[in-house]
């Protein structure tokens, strides 16, 4: 009989959530009970919004729980462990019991994700007992040829999982046929948009799935050295990374004639980056990883013939890296038969924002934006309307309700102005301003553009001034225009997709919701409520009841009235931060 498993998702999520005090004091109460069962830490689930999550897998099944702290934690112990009674209540999936949370796992096909909260992400051991490094294997041991490889790559359909969604095995060939002793292989995990939770959670809970991918694209191209350039701010992934890599080098998986294939010699190491957002870019990545500053290439010549240090270069991202060892090890028919005709394989997304179920899930190319929305994500929080969901990013283009019936693949995201990006989906309700949400964008790729093009340095300085003005009840006839020429000026005339896609969020919010711009310019209204400065708060004299509650808590002494009778706010003197009408029983203030 096998031990009773305790898994712990120990990533970064689950540990501000709190896991490591359940780790903790489930660890205690093992060795206080004195109890034969196996405790192990695991990645991310994917289940954020219900972290902490310890899973018991036991002789009668799987038992997922969700919001666990310590005290849960010794209940699940006694109950569950000890006297063999698991509590439904607390469950979010099982293998015997419904949860209401069910949905959130119908509908998902996890191959980048696979082995995520499965396997303890520190013993590669783990991970070779599920078919970890059985790729390479196979390609050595079946001496599948380089050419071979990167076929089988292409005839999976797999375009690069960080934005621009060029063919994998494309890429991988340009940089095959450039004759060079030396070559390099990059996988980038720095990418700054939502996506970006995607990369770091599969680095914190599969780092060997992207190593053997590694492995299998420097075979495939000829390199010699491989570099993830990962950003400091994610510790954790770093850590993992690293005793990966050193436990990879110990079985022979990484240095001299690797997998025992004689003179295939390769190695990789892990570089941290500041964080720059425009190293998402691989040229301003290269630059980075020199010791210059990141800031992008004229192109051509293009990676694949002059890349880091000037020799041919491959970079795809973490996921389109933990997706080639699947591929290779069964076949390019067991990615490609999920997806739709152009746009193959399955799709990480970190969906966030307004949004019930928020948290990492992976899936088929081909589900409409609504069912992420609806099926997956659990609706829109507080049951208020969908508005609009930002894919792509901060450099993403806005959706809007109207057109949540749009499939998730390449072609039909671009038709809408929006971009797939990394993997960043931000849901968005009816309290949202969309040009505020444009100019919360915008001042992101503003502060981050990394100055070199005229175009982008200045010219998205001036549409967040634009945007700035319009937000603060100072916009002008013609503003709306303006933000249109800049925008397409900067699309047209800058170096890198940074500053060619900074615009989208201006120019799609526009696009679909334009009455919410002339409503700031020209009525000096916001019809979401949320641009403070043109808000005004006001009592109805038909249910206030004389409280003083609002009299009492107003922080500018803006409200006149006695006790039990109708109080009035002076317009002059309300600093609108909104005080009043968050605390009202009685809904007497009116927001307008």
């Amino acid at each position: 009989m096998e031990k009773t498993k305790v898994l712990i998702g120990l990533a970064s999520c689950g540990i501000a959530a709190g896991a490591n005090k359940v780790y903790d004091k489930i660890t205690a109460l093992k060795i206080s009970e004195k109890l034969d069962i196996e405790i192990k830490k695991t990645g991310c689930l994917g289940m954020c919004f219900r972290e902490p999550l310890i899973e018991i897998i036991d002789q009668t099944g799987s038992y997922l729980y969700g919001d666990v702290n310590e005290e849960k934690a010794v209940e699940i112990f006694d109950k569950h462990i000890i006297q063999n009674e698991p509590i439904k209540d607390y469950l979010v999936r099982s293998d015997l019991f419904e949860s209401k949370d069910d949905i959130f796992w119908k509908g998902q096909i996890k191959i980048a994700l696979r082995n995520c909260g499965v396997i303890d992400p520190e013993n590669i051991s783990e991970y070779e007992k599920l078919g970890g490094y059985q790729a390479i294997k196979k390609i050595v041991g079946e001496k599948i040829s380089s050419e071979q490889v990167i076929q089988t790559v292409l005839d999976s359909g797999i375009r690069g999982r960080g934005g621009g969604g060029f063919p994998t095995g494309l890429k991988w060939r340009f940089a095959l046929n450039s004759k060079s002793d030396i070559k390099y292989i990059i996988c980038n995990a720095d990418e700054g948009d939502p996506g970006a939770f995607m990369d770091r959670s599969v680095l914190e809970g599969d780092p060997h799935a992207v190593i053997e991918g590694l492995i299998i694209g420097a075979y495939a191209i000829g390199a010699n050295e491989g570099v993830i350039y990962c950003r400091a701010e994610y510790p954790l992934a770093i850590k993992r990374l690293n005793i990966a890599i050193e436990q990879s080098r110990k079985k022979g998986y990484l240095g001299k004639d690797v997998f025992g294939l004689k003179g295939f010699n390769f190695d990789l190491h892990v570089k941290e980056g500041a964080g720059a957002f425009v190293c998402g870019e691989e040229t301003a990545l290269m630059a980075s990883i020199e010791g210059e500053r990141g800031m992008p290439r004229k192109r051509p010549p293009f990676p694949a013939v002059s890349g880091l240090w000037r020799k041919p270069t491959n970079i795809n991202n973490v996921e389109t890296f933990a997706n080639i060892p699947y591929i290779i090890l069964n076949g390019s028919d067991s990615f490609s038969k999920y997806g739709t005709e152009k746009s193959k394989g399955t799709k990480v997304f970190a969906l966030t924002g307004k949004i019930n179920h928020g948290g990492l899930i992976e899936v088929p190319m081909g589900i409409s934006i609504h069912d992420i929305i609806f099926k997956l994500g659990g609706g829109i929080t507080g049951g208020k309307k969908f508005k609009a969901v930002q894919l792509g990013g901060p450099s993403g283009g806005c959706i809007p309700e109207y057109l949540a019936e749009t499939i998730v693949d390449y072609d039909s995201v671009n038709a809408t102005g929006a971009i797939m990006g990394s993997g960043g989906m931000v849901v968005m309700d009816e309290t949202t301003c969309m040009a505020d949400m444009a100019r919360f964008f915008l001042d992101f790729t503003c502060k981050e553009s990394c100055g070199k093009c005229t175009f982008c340095r200045v010219g998205t300085k001036r549409m967040l001034e634009i945007l700035t003005r319009i937000t603060q009840g100072n916009g002008k006839t013609g503003d709306i225009e303006k933000l249109e020429e800049l925008a397409y000026q900067i699309k047209e005339n800058t170096l890198c997709g940074l500053g060619q896609t900074a615009p989208n969020p201006v120019l799609t919010t526009i696009k679909y919701f334009r009455n919410e711009y002339e409503a700031h310019i020209n009525d000096k209204k916001c019809p979401a409520k949320n641009c403070k400065q043109l808000l005004t708060y006001s009592v109805n004299p038909e249910k206030c009841t004389g409280c003083t509650v609002c009299a009492k808590n107003c922080p500018s002494n803006a409200i006149d009235g006695e006790r039990k009778s109708i109080h009035f706010i002076r317009q002059d003197a309300c600093i609108k931060c909104g005080a009043c009408f968050s605390k009202c029983k009685f809904d007497a203030i009116v927001l307008s």
